[in-house]
């Protein structure tokens, strides 16, 4: 895609950047309302059956999916048009979410200023390795890698380190309004968790937040993975990076049935939130709908997407991701240098 053509890609999108007030607010209304109301029948049911609750518990993960991506939204500025609006409701939808969000803002954003630049990976991105880093590698480093990259620890632990750890510290050197919104929010998550605790008894509460909590954290990580890690997902190094190029052809459209489009905000449309963040979710279905060069991004479904567990490494010469599997004959080099053909079948060293 030329620059020009590039331009003017963006400028077609950029009537959809506006956010409206009214559509936030109904938006609010019938993510949280839902929510509050299934978490008090989840209470409620516990009398009934707990195979009630722990349904009630699913379809209640499935709103704070919701509840995120508001929160995602407001760390964009793109929920409502006011900064300090997107700030408090930020921080209140960080509380139920469990994410700090000055901390979450500064690492998003990072993620968008360098997705797909092989250069510059490491901060709010999903652990990538090429092939010829994973060969080169020690044992405990392919280890390491082997063993984030496993869907049980993955989509299992993640979200137990997510909200336990990466999410209540914050990182080294932080400024003080980034430091003091993490406090905030975790002692507002702490006195939430005692007051409920005291009135219901932690049996009770552990049996309806612990599976929303996972379930929630579970999909949003999914979500995060999937639609990064296809199989010619674009990749360069800085010299070759394009920002436009990463945005459409480093993010998929994941094609959801429309309930799941709506408890996952549109983000399915993620190649059109990467090339403009600020289009509100709200927006995003309109946005691709409209533009036609967004919809030649790589279509995704819930089906095609499960393939995306066996992509593991991406190789720098053909453009793709490949699995552990494929670069197996090499586990024991690590100072090759590794070429796959097309179909990631025949390895050789150059």
């Amino acid at each position: 895609m030329s620059k020009q053509k590039q331009v003017q890609l963006r400028k077609n999108v950029a009537p959809y950047e506006k956010s409206d007030a009214k559509s936030s607010v109904v938006q609010l209304l019938n993510t949280l309302i839902p929510f509050f109301l299934l978490w008090f029948l989840a209470y409620q049911s516990l009398s009934v059956s707990i195979l009630l609750t722990l349904a009630l518990d699913v379809l209640a993960a499935g709103f704070v999916v919701r509840i995120f991506i508001i929160f995602h939204d407001c760390t964009h500025m793109s929920f409502f048009k006011n900064k300090k609006a997107n700030r408090i409701l930020g921080t209140i939808t960080g509380i139920i979410t469990h994410f700090a969000y000055e901390k979450w803002k500064r690492s998003h954003a990072i993620h968008h200023a360098t997705s797909s630049n092989l250069d510059k990976r490491g901060t709010g991105d999903v652990w990538v390795m090429t092939v010829d880093e994973y060969v080169s590698a020690s044992f405990w480093g392919r280890l390491a890698y082997r063993l984030y990259r496993n869907p049980f620890i993955m989509f299992g632990l993640g979200p137990l380190y997510l909200f336990l750890i990466s999410n209540r510290f914050n990182r080294k050197g932080p400024k003080q309004k980034e430091r003091w919104n993490t406090y905030l929010i975790n002692g507002a998550i702490a006195a939430i968790y005692i007051l409920l605790i005291w009135s219901i008894g932690w049996q009770a509460f552990l049996i309806i937040q612990a599976p929303i909590l996972f379930i929630s954290g579970s999909l949003g990580i999914w979500l995060f993975y999937v639609q990064h890690q296809f199989e010619d997902s674009y990749f360069e190094n800085e010299d070759e990076w394009d920002y436009v190029k990463a945005a459409v052809d480093g993010s998929s459209y994941y094609k959801l049935p429309k309930v799941m489009q709506w408890i996952t905000g549109s983000i399915g449309f993620h190649h059109v939130h990467h090339l403009s963040p600020r289009v509100p979710n709200y927006n995003l279905e309109r946005a691709h709908d409209s533009t036609p060069p967004l919809q030649k991004a790589t279509t995704i479904t819930f089906a095609s997407s499960l393939k995306s567990i066996r992509f593991r490494l991406y190789d720098e010469t053909n453009k793709s991701f490949v699995s552990f599997k494929e670069v197996k004959d090499l586990m024991n080099k690590p100072t090759a240098s590794v070429r796959l053909n097309t179909r990631g079948t025949s390895i050789q060293e150059k």
